[in-house]
């Protein structure tokens, strides 16, 4: 006989039976805890002293407000371009912008309350880049190509004021239909500008600027570049704060 029947021979039944169910639940616990274990660390838990691969975090995408060296330099100045501000200004913001972007109707105020503090050495480009997602910003673009072309560079941005003026953004902030109005408001002739706008002969223009700033790393509205006086620049991403830019602004016209 040998020591486990031994053991068992002095038990009556009921007590065996017990002492065995309660070793079996014992025993699957300490299997079920040695499972969990395992799968734990292979499915990437950690345990004391284990070793376990992290791997490396994506770089992180600039944020809006960035002041960062650009893909490439924005074309220069041409009489294509809509310009106001100082005749010889130290420094060119260069604006790739939205008429429905509701950051860019926030900029625009940015960039007044620049020129009002730099008169003499600020001038101010407005360049098309509309959003596809902002379903009225391509027709106004053209619009406004059109108001320059019955005004002169005095409509163009007095037609642009207006629109960031009384735009609510996020595509649809200013009806298509009170363009025409708008150009009679500020002294042109609705009906020219009206053909103007029907025709899209400026359509082409506003995707040629827009492809223009995505070359040089415009990705989103507003993307301003800042120009010095040497030619250098840098990409300015979204509506930054004005104590930003005019930092950008000092900076540039000290170089």
């Amino acid at each position: 006989m040998n020591a486990e029947n031994g053991f068992f021979q002095g038990m009556n039944p009921k007590a065996s039976f017990g002492f065995g169910f309660v070793s079996g639940v014992a025993l699957a616990a300490i299997l079920g805890l040695v499972l969990i274990l395992t799968s734990g660390l292979s499915l990437g838990g950690t345990a004391k002293g284990a070793t376990v691969a992290v791997a490396p975090s994506p770089a992180a995408a600039p944020a809006a407000g960035d002041v960062a060296a650009p893909a490439g330099n924005p074309d220069p100045i041409s009489s294509d371009d809509h310009v106001r501000g100082a005749k010889n200004a130290k420094v060119t913001l260069i604006e790739y912008s939205d008429f429905e972007c509701p950051f860019c109707k926030q900029f625009h105020n940015t960039l007044l309350q620049a020129m009002q503090d730099f008169p003499n050495d600020l001038a101010v480009a407005y360049r098309h880049y509309p959003l596809s997602f902002h379903q009225n910003a391509q027709k106004e673009a053209e619009a406004s190509e059109c108001a320059a072309e019955l005004g002169g560079n005095d409509a163009f941005w007095a037609f642009h004021d207006k629109v960031f003026e009384r735009t609510t953004s996020n595509g649809t902030g200013f009806a298509l239909t009170d363009l025409g109005p708008l150009a009679k408001e500020i002294g042109l002739d609705q009906t020219k500008f009206q053909n103007c706008l029907d025709s899209g002969k400026y359509a082409q223009k506003v995707m040629d600027e827009e492809n223009s700033g995505t070359n040089v790393g415009v990705t989103g509205t507003p993307g301003t570049f800042l120009v010095d006086a040497n030619g250098n620049s840098q990409l300015i991403s979204g509506a930054v704060p004005y104590a930003n830019l005019k930092s950008a602004i000092q900076a540039a016209i000290g170089n």
